[in-house]
């Protein structure tokens, strides 16, 4: 009797056939998948980095800024001090009642450069954004040439914190104060013409390590913020 069977002998070779073909599937489908991944990252680093260019790199500085548009310069000393306020805190307004007038003492007498960084960390702490809206106008003063004393001014006027902020009329109503013209002053604070600035300012501070405000660093070293704290300090910085 013959026990050789061509269809028995045919089914274990189908198998194997089946199980090849099922095997290359699932290796298509698995690079199918991690190409499919590698794609979604791609475009996640691409759109990450036009969203960062959106938020720090279209901007134009006002005049009077330093080279890495990160603040406003006054005096051209030896010694950097650099100032970091946000228009809402109550504590900058106490040091720039205090301090103000010692660092444009020492802007007068040539032995300071001091940059002014108009930050926007307290926003929080209003419902229209007012730490972004008055830096914003800050920046129209200081292409106005009138940034110190529009500063100086703010701070007179400082809303507290909770509350809506300044309106933009009120804040065109200081420009004019300190002699700013009306009509081009105001034009910049509607327009919001230096918002992107004012982020950029914002984003530069945080990554420089600034958390809190004031903070003032002479010669590139953080002191207290008061005027006896920063006159030593450049004291030291100038010998």
């Amino acid at each position: 009797m013959n026990s050789k069977n061509p269809k028995g002998r045919g089914r274990p070779a189908r198998v194997v056939r089946e199980q090849l073909a099922r095997e290359r599937r699932r290796k298509r489908t698995l690079w199918t998948s991690a190409a499919a991944a590698v794609l979604l990252v791609l475009a996640g680093l691409i759109g990450w980095g036009i969203y960062r260019s959106q938020q720090s790199g279209d901007f134009t500085p006002p005049a009077g800024a330093n080279p890495d548009g990160t603040g406003v310069v006054l005096g051209s000393g030896p010694v950097p001090v650099d100032v970091y306020e946000d228009f809402i805190c109550p504590i900058c307004r106490t040091f720039e009642q205090q301090a103000g007038g010692t660092l444009d003492q020492l802007v007068a007498q040539g032995r300071v450069k001091v940059t002014y960084h108009p930050v926007a960390f307290l926003n929080r702490f209003s419902s229209t954004q007012y730490s972004t809206r008055s830096s914003a106008a800050a920046g129209c003063a200081a292409e106005g040439g009138k940034f110190r004393e529009y500063v100086r001014a703010l701070f007179d006027r400082q809303p507290p914190e909770g509350s809506a902020g300044l309106t933009d009329n009120e804040l065109i109503d200081i420009g004019a104060g300190v002699g700013l013209g009306r009509d081009s002053f105001g034009n910049c604070v509607r327009a919001n013409t230096f918002e992107p600035w004012t982020e950029h300012v914002t984003d530069a501070a945080s990554r420089a390590g600034v958390t809190g405000t004031p903070t003032v660093l002479v010669a590139g070293k953080q002191v207290q913020a008061s005027a006896e704290a920063i006159t030593a300090a450049v004291a030291a910085a100038g010998r």
